[in-house]
This record gives structure tokens, sequence and C-alpha cells, in this order.
């Protein structure tokens, strides 16, 4: 590979999902900058943002607030949400959701223009913007993606890989080293944000592309980024269970419908389990789901009467990935499982999406606002994107300095394809939806056995802090469940670098 160096007059946005691309948006709107989008993959590929099923969660009717968004989120995050974080999301979202229907979001609509809006798992009110049932997600990034490429100041770069950021001697973030087509080459670059996703890849059971295995968190990491919440991962109750990975997902809005929860008995099992039954929190469901499972009975989401011969128009997506099964949910239940869906840990960032490293912001799923806390609130995550993408963006734009020269120019390591698959199937096994001392103990045995050959890579640092996170954390609380300590303890986040992270996994073994 050949090496060559580019001066940006701009933000560099690792990441082409909602997060980035609104980032792309904002940092080039009305100031003059340019902005650069790497993206891994091609546009529209590759990225959670255009999977996503669900739809965007603000107050957009009458019968709605931001209050009353904001309480909903605060009780599903299980009291490790930043409060301003929340009131500055509820408040702002709705004219996120309007926005993106001006760019050409097609958004459903009611005859007098209104959105419809759909209930989910753990809202108070029905408070979900769709776009053909289950389509929300590919036809934002459609919308967005449009947007991009008609912004001269905006240029992409796909089949980009960030393979370490740039620092110079101070500490300071002044570019990336990346990957473009078989090419090293060093960009420098006022302000980095990362927009890389989640870590689904790291776990053999999930529902996002493979590509997203944490790597902008493990980048940050290894630059000494402070690191939040990474312990908290969140498993959707209920991925169709038809052997494919990424397994399909069944969007909550099917619960929200009225579909119901069964075991291979045909027994409607929620009621055993929580008071909400089939709408009772995310992590509450997939536990359920894991139990039954465990116990032999088996899982099924029975949508027959609730959605019927309604499914091809209501929900095509989960219909088209049901049928290629050979299964006909109008008809059938649909078998489901526990899958990971969403990281509510990540980069630790402010309000504007800074990061505690000059020079380096972060939005979307890699970032850890506070918003989440300890359990996402269905559908919020379309609406964190897009809400701190554009805040992230005009905060990098306003970067003045470059600062330094970099310290190191050396790419970091990649994991195999059989090693990772080997780490996936151990993430799953011991940081799942149930964890306890003692399988977290023989994963990061695991996780530390491939540092040696492989180390230091951005995906296995990734996997690590959250074993060591999840090892600290003696209590369960939301996405984070130990068997071993099954009470919930004071509401504690979890700030950590690379560094504190060994720290705390020595305390918590003593």
């Amino acid at each position: 590979m050949t090496q060559y160096r580019l001066i940006f007059d701009g933000p560099v946005i690792l990441g082409a999902g909602l997060a980035g691309l609104t980032a792309a948006l904002s940092a080039t709107k009305g100031t003059g900058k340019k902005a650069l989008v790497l993206s891994p993959t091609p546009l529209a590929t590759g990225c959670s943002s255009a999977w996503a099923q669900g739809g965007m969660a603000a107050a957009l009717s009458g019968e709605d607030s931001p209050a009353l968004h904001a309480a909903d989120t605060l009780a599903a995050g299980a009291g490790l949400c930043d409060p301003v974080a929340v009131a500055l999301l509820t408040r702002e979202g709705p004219q996120a959701v309007r926005d993106l229907a001006t760019l050409g979001a097609p958004f459903d609509r009611k005859a007098d223009g209104a959105f419809v809006l759909s209930l989910e798992a753990a809202h108070a009110k029905a408070r979900v913007a769709r776009v053909g049932g289950d389509g929300a997600g590919a036809a934002i990034m459609a919308a967005v993606i449009a947007a991009v490429r008609a912004t001269p100041a905006i240029e992409v770069r796909e089949h980009a890989r960030a393979r370490r950021l740039l620092q110079d001697d101070t500490g300071r973030v002044v570019g990336v080293l990346a990957e473009i087509d078989g090419d090293l080459v060093e960009i420098r670059s006022h302000a980095v944000i990362l927009a890389t996703g989640g870590v689904g890849g790291l776990y053999a059971v999930t529902t996002t592309p493979a590509e997203v295995r944490g790597e902008g968190l493990g980048l940050a990491a290894l630059a000494g980024a402070t690191i939040a919440d990474p312990e908290f991962v969140q498993f959707h109750p209920t991925a169709i269970d038809i052997g494919r990975d990424p397994a399909p997902l069944a969007t909550e809005a099917l619960r929200g419908e009225g579909s119901i929860l069964r075991n291979a008995d045909g027994k409607a099992f929620m009621a055993d389990y929580h008071p909400a039954k089939e709408l009772a929190p995310r992590d509450v469901v997939a536990r359920a789901i894991h139990a039954e499972r465990a116990a032999g009975r088996g899982a099924f989401l029975d949508a027959t009467e609730a959605v019927g011969v309604h499914f091809p128009h209501e929900f095509p997506a989960v219909f088209e990935a049901c049928q290629s099964a050979g299964i006909d949910p109008r008809r059938e239940m649909i078998p489901v499982t526990p899958a990971v869906h969403y990281h509510m840990g990540g980069v630790a960032t402010g309000l504007d999406g800074r990061a505690s490293l000059p020079g380096l912001y972060a939005a979307g799923e890699c970032a850890s606002t506070g918003v989440q806390g300890a359990n996402r609130l269905a559908s919020n995550s379309l609406l964190e994107a897009a809400v701190f993408g554009a805040r992230a963006g005009r905060a990098a734009a306003a970067e003045g300095r470059a600062g330094g020269e970099p310290v190191s120019l050396a790419p970091l390591p990649d994991l195999p394809d059989a090693a990772l698959q080997t780490l996936r199937k151990a993430m799953s096994r011991d940081a799942g939806v149930i964890r306890d001392a003692w399988g977290l103990a023989r994963l990061l045995s695991q996780i530390e056995a491939l540092e040696p050959a492989y180390g230091p890579c951005p995906t296995i640092v990734a996997a690590r802090l959250i074993v060591e996170a999840a090892l600290a954390r003696r209590e369960s609380r939301g996405g984070h469940f130990r068997s071993d300590f099954p009470a919930t303890a004071e509401p504690t986040r979890t700030f950590v670098t690379l560094e504190s992270a060994d720290a705390a996994v020595r305390y918590a073994a003593e």
C-alpha cells in the first residue's frame, strides 16, 4: 500500500449512517466549510440506520409533549440517563423529524397531513413516525443521501476505512490514517467525527450489519478517549430465528399492534414475567424469551390475529423475511430470539458531540451522550442520530486549530475472520442477555489470548471494554443483567479509559 497526505479544510467524518451524514450536512450548511465522509461500504449499505424498521419517536401530536417523551426515556434508562441530554433530545426531536420530512423522507401521513404515529413498548403515547409500516430507516437514508449527493461541499469516499486516529504530541486529534481503495492516506483535519455505529458485529446473533463491530469505540479508546457505559448492550427481543447472520428483525411495532408472544405449546407467557406483558421494556422481554428458549419451550411471535392478512402491506420487510424462510406470518407464528440490536455505551461526549480529546467528536450509536441510559427507549436511536449528529457537525465545523504534526502513522492491526467468528460466539455466550462473573472472566481470558497476535486491534479493544465494565458492574440494571448480582444498586454511570478499565476489573475480582 502506498501512502500520501491530504490536508482537508473541514471535519472528517468516519461513518455514513444517519448520524454521519446529518453531521456532514450540518457542518457545511452556511459555514463555508467542507466535510469529508469516509464510508467502508457504498452509501445505504453497511450501516444500521438503513436497516431500522421502527421509525423516529418524537412529540408530534397535540396529545403529547417533549416532557412526556422525556419521562418515558428516563424511565426506560433505569436511572442512568442524563436528564439534560434527554430534555435536549425530546425538545429538538420534533423539528428534527420535520427537517427530515423537508429533505424528502416520506413519513406516513393522515389525510390532513399530520404524521401517522404508532405506539411502541414503554411509550405512554403513540409518537413513532414511520414510513410504509416498517421501512423508516431505508427511506430516511435515501432522502439524506440524496441531499448529501446534492451538496458540493460534501465529499464522500466509499471503500474507505479508518486505520487509526492521528494525534500530535499534546494528544490532540489532528486527523485520521485511512485505507482508501487500497492506499494508506494521512488525512489532516481540524476535527474528526466518529459516527461508526455500534457493536453488533462483535456478537454471533445480531440484527445489525456485520461491518458494525465497535471500531470507532476501539479507535477512540486506543487514542486515550473516555468511554462511557460500555457494558450496556441492548438485545432486541424479537429477531427472526431462521439461522441468518445478521438475523432479520420483527419490529417492535408488531407487539404494539397487539401481537402475542407464545411458546411452542401456544401459551402466552409474558404475563408470567411482567404486568405490561408484550409492551414491557425490551430487556424484560428479551430475558423472558431467553428463559422460555432455555427451558426448551421455544418462543414465537403470533401476529395472525393482530395483523393477519394485512401483513404484506403493513409490515412488508418482516413479511418478506418470513416468506424467504418458508413462513407465512399471516397464518403461522414467527420463531424469535433475542439478538444484539443497540449499544447504549460509547465514546463519552457532551451535548455538542465533543469527546474528551481535543479535536475528536462522536455522534450516533458509537457516542454516549447520556440519552440512552441503561436501556434505550424504542425508536429513540434514529432521533438521537439526527439531533446529535447535527449538533456535532456544527461544533466540529467551528473548530479552528489544526494542531501539530502527528506522532505516529502506523496502521492498527485487523482481526482475521476466523478469530472474529470465535470472538463473536464467545461474546454471545458470556456477555449476552444474562451474565455472571465466571462466564465474563472466561471471556476476558479468551480476549487476552488474542491480544499478543492481533493487538492493539480496535475490535478487540471494544470487546474488552464491554467485558471489563460488565465484570466491574456488580448489579443488574437495564440491558445489563448479572445472575450472580440480580439486585439493583445505587445508580452510577461507568466512565473509563482503556487503562482505568483494567483497574476496575482488578477491583471487581477482589
